[in-house]
């Protein structure tokens, strides 16, 4: 429902819209062809292996190059908004502040930085690129320090780039622009309300697709990684069975998740868990060779610092390495894209009324800072067990099957094996059923038709989405192991890799009409400052207002019931005389009363003039505390009401209570009128 479906005068009381409704052009094709995998995996799990690797294989060699290029290009681009004249803008209105304090929003970004994932490859993967690295000679001291810098390349800043992008520009077009936390917002710039349509749904639906594929592929390898963890410790057997029992473990948790609002919790779940992976981190750094484990930290720094620039356009070109590639970069690549749309939903969430300088740097540093500290302490713990002789743990790295076997060994050379691999295994149990909730919440989202930002879908599409991925992570499990996973990813996130680029372009779009509003304002300021009209108020009101009324009303702190009244005896009927005079000279307007979030009342003045910017003033009554200043001494819960002016790109920051309705008129037409210089500098520049 629009705002204008609500206007006065429709016929009836229009009914309230519920908070979702399910979105069948994009749930009907994810959910058939998420099924038709699911059964082509059980029914046929050889060729289902054998048909991934080979489709991996071509994506490898005839888009590799797109995705290397697509990830550089993404991060670039990020950086660039952050450090550009793009960079004060926030996302949602002017007027809008952040929701979590500095300190909070920094740890739900730490938070959001580590996954069962990572815990199993920060020591697998620095041990194999140290054996067999992509093209030096393996066991050799640059092997060892180029080791541990690729897994932070893989896991560093050129993915959080892409989560970066995407919660850039969720939380700009919803937040601001108040459209629809969903991926096909972003290109409202290139194709406007034909976002509506298939080429909207068909985005969707490959946000919903790389989303589901990604959450199972890390599933996968969190239950193989805990089934091995669970054998170790507590003897429980290895296979689809325990495995099974692991993910409808994370299902169930889903369920109960998506049926009694426990959202709170999990989170509180979640930041309990980020704690204690630090604790098993400090463990291994203080009871193992501390000195040389913070003396390679500062090194791993260094190189990655130095090799970045080589690594992220890395194709090896003049070398036959499609199968590293493919077993590597393009499957992390792919993986991240298949996350971008999942982790930037969240990252949207929690960063309204950030400017984009502030989300950028955040959301690239902090999550990092712990990626560094996480891969450098166990990735170089792995390759100190190596080149100190110990020969079964190579044998591990070289010969086990499951990446997460390489952790199980190293944590065996440690003290007290029993109680730090439970801390372990706990570890990656709680990050892996955060995801598999948080997962199927948004895949409900994104499969669904929202009343606003602040909506979820409804419960039972998050248990079906819960239960397709669980049900999509057995059967790929069943039919190859993490690797048919990790095929899958790469095939699938190749669709939504391709959604990036005009997500770039759209939101750059954006943010150069928000350039031209700015350019509009300053350019239109003299004619606002001198147009004030001299005619009469009605009924033989003068018109000259004089400067003591102007000083007694800004010293006045009227409360909501003055408020309220003026804004239906002044502003509602001002707004009306210049939608009367519009609408004689063919534009079309309306006025409309409606509530905010907050349930506060305002008025609102909408024209199609721009067709898609439309010119919009608000007038929005809000409450604020009475100040102390002029020898006022106000008690602390004494509040008053402002009647504050809001345009199409959020609140202005003054206040309009006591004008007349002549001085009303003009600011109105102050506005209409730089809303004019806008729109002519937006078609001159063609953007």
């Amino acid at each position: 429902m629009t705002d204008l479906d609500s206007r006065p005068g429709a016929a009836g009381p229009v009914p309230e819209e519920p908070a979702s409704r399910l979105n069948l052009p994009v749930f009907v094709p994810a959910a058939l062809i998420t099924l038709a995998v699911t059964v082509w995996c059980v029914v046929r799990p050889e060729g289902a292996e054998a048909t991934l690797a080979s489709l991996v294989g071509q994506v490898s060699t005839g888009f590799g190059w797109f995705y290397i290029a697509l990830t550089t290009s993404v991060l670039v681009f990020v950086v660039y908004l952050a450090f550009s004249k793009y960079g004060s803008i926030r996302l949602g209105p002017d007027h809008s502040r952040p929701e979590f304090s500095t300190a909070a929003w920094a740890s739900m970004l730490f938070a959001a930085g580590i996954g069962t994932d990572l815990i199993f490859y920060s020591v697998y993967e620095p041990a194999v690129q140290y054996l067999d690295p992509p093209s030096i000679e393996g066991g050799t001291v640059q092997a060892a320090r180029e080791g541990t810098v690729w897994t932070l390349f893989h896991y560093g800043l050129s993915g959080w780039g892409m989560y970066t992008l995407m919660g850039m520009a969720l939380g700009y077009f919803a937040y601001r622009m108040n459209l629809p936390l969903a991926v096909r917002s972003a290109l409202y710039p290139l194709i406007g309300k034909k976002i509506d349509g298939p080429i909207g749904h068909a985005t969707d639906i490959a946000a919903v697709l790389g989303t589901i594929f990604g959450v199972a592929t890390s599933l996968g390898i969190g239950v193989v990684s805990l089934n091995v963890g669970l054998n170790i410790v507590f003897g429980l057997p290895e296979g689809l069975a325990t495995q099974s029992a692991l993910i409808i473990l994370a299902v169930v948790i889903a369920a109960v998740s998506a049926t009694t609002g426990v959202e709170k919790g999990i989170k509180i779940i979640s930041q309990i868990n980020v704690l204690l992976a630090i604790a098993l981190a400090l463990f291994i750094l203080v009871t193992g060779r501390t000195a040389y484990l913070l003396d390679a930290l500062v090194l791993n720094v260094g190189d990655y610092a130095r090799l970045f620039p080589e690594m992220t356009n890395q194709t090896f070109a003049f070398e036959e390495n499609s199968g590293w590639m493919g077993l590597w970069t393009l499957f992390f690549w792919a993986w991240w894209v298949a996350w971008s749309a999942f982790v930037g939903m969240f990252l949207a969430r929690i960063s309204r009324g950030r400017t984009i300088r502030q989300f950028v740097l955040g959301a690239l540093i902090i999550p990092f800072t712990y990626i560094v500290m996480w891969v450098s302490i166990f990735g170089n713990a792995a390759l100190d067990q190596i080149r100190s002789g110990n020969a079964s743990f190579q044998t591990v790295i070289e010969e086990g099957v499951d990446p997460s076997e390489g952790l199980w060994a190293l944590l065996q050379e440690y003290p007290a094996f029993p109680v730090v691999a439970t801390l372990a295994i706990l570890v990656g149990l709680l990050f892996y059923v955060t995801s598999a909730d948080s997962g199927a919440l948004v895949m409900a989202n994104l499969s669904s038709t929202l009343r606003s930002s602040s909506d979820d879908g409804a419960a039972w599409l998050r248990i079906f989405w819960a239960t397709a991925t669980g049900a999509l992570t057995l059967a790929i499990l069943q039919a190859g192991s993490i690797f048919a996973l990790q095929y899958a990813t790469i095939i699938v996130g190749l669709p939504f890799a391709i959604v990036l680029v005009p997500v770039m372009w759209g939101l750059y779009r954006a943010l150069s009409v928000e350039a031209q509003v700015a350019e509009s304002r300053s350019g239109m300021l003299p004619g606002m400052l001198s147009s004030r009209s001299g005619s009469a108020e009605p009924a033989g009101r003068p018109s000259h207002v004089p400067w003591q009324a102007r000083v007694r009303r800004v010293m006045t702190f009227p409360d909501r019931a003055k408020a309220d009244d003026h804004l239906a005896s002044v502003v509602g009927p001002a707004l009306a005389e210049v939608a009367d005079e519009l609408r004689s000279q063919g534009v079309g307007v309306e006025v409309v009363e409606r509530a905010d979030e907050d349930g506060q009342p305002g008025t609102e003045l909408v024209t199609d003039v721009g067709a898609e910017l439309p010119f919009v003033y608000r007038v929005q009554r809000c409450d604020q505390p009475i100040p102390s200043y002029g020898g006022w001494a106000p008690r602390g819960d004494e509040r008053y009401s402002r009647l504050e002016v809001h345009l199409r790109d959020g609140g202005q920051g003054y206040d309009v209570m006591g004008y007349s309705r002549t001085q009303l008129i003009d600011d109105v037409l102050d506005q209409y009128e730089r809303h004019l210089e806008f729109l002519r500098l937006h078609d001159a520049s063609g953007t």
